[in-house]
């Protein structure tokens, strides 16, 4: 899996205005998964406070349909971050790949005092390598967060994405209209937000006013759907 998958993976985010950092708030949100179109199985996204001025947000994706299922294919994403100001700042990271017999682990730290992050376990040798921090860096998941909380229609939001030893700027570009999206029996307007990116893939995120997720999150490669996210419920820390 790709680290969209962290945007999911890497991945996985709506407001029609800009609400501040403080506004963040704990949630538990349900999704469907579907790779090239067909239903793969279920992804949690969880947002909760550590204590100490510090977040969790978690993506646990599990396969539970087809060959994936039968090789109990699941993927876990975590980071750890503090709100500084309106920034969203990542302190630790885990990801965790399990397929057959096989689990794959990649620990990620992000020290501001060295201003430098690095990452150990499962990761490619030439990822190994200490990353300088600037300001505003973040992993997927809070960029995805960060999608949520910016979006305004006709918006371009940049940030810079700091993630499983690769660093890179994403840029997204907020649809100027609206567009219709269903959730369960419910239907929405919801802001389309594509990222701008070369080569092949492409990313979408669908974001609702009042939602704190994403409603949908849609990777394409070659003009074909990969990887798809749909919102079924989500639960504020108030209603569960």
């Amino acid at each position: 899996m790709k680290p969209f998958l962290p945007l999911l993976l890497a991945a996985l985010t709506g407001a029609a205005a800009p609400t501040s950092a403080l506004a963040l708030e704990p949630f538990v949100a349900n999704y469907e998964v579907f790779n090239g179109g067909k239903a793969l199985g279920d992804a949690t996204m969880q947002v909760k406070p550590e204590g100490g001025g510090r977040w969790r947000i978690d993506l646990d994706i599990r396969a539970e349909h087809g060959m994936m299922s039968l090789a109990g294919a699941a993927a876990q994403q975590t980071t750890v971050f503090d709100v500084v100001g309106d920034a969203y700042r990542p302190l630790s990271q885990k990801m965790v790949r399990k397929v057959l017999f096989s689990k794959r682990v990649i620990d990620g730290n992000y020290d501001w005092n060295q201003r430098s992050a690095q990452w150990t376990g499962d990761v490619k040798e030439h990822r190994r390598k200490p990353i300088p921090l600037q300001d505003g860096d973040m992993s997927g998941l809070l960029i995805n967060l960060a999608v949520v909380r910016d979006a305004q229609p006709g918006k371009t939001l940049s940030y810079r994405f700091v993630d499983s030893g690769r660093a890179r700027p994403h840029q997204y570009v907020v649809q100027q209209e609206l567009e219709g999206v269903k959730i369960d029996d419910m239907s929405f307007n919801a802001m389309r937000v594509n990222r701008v990116q070369s080569g092949s893939e492409e990313t979408s995120i669908w974001v609702v006013d009042g939602v704190p997720t994403p409603v949908r999150i849609l990777q394409r490669e070659d003009g074909q759907d990969t990887y798809d996210l749909r919102l079924v419920e989500y639960k504020g820390v108030n209603e569960q």
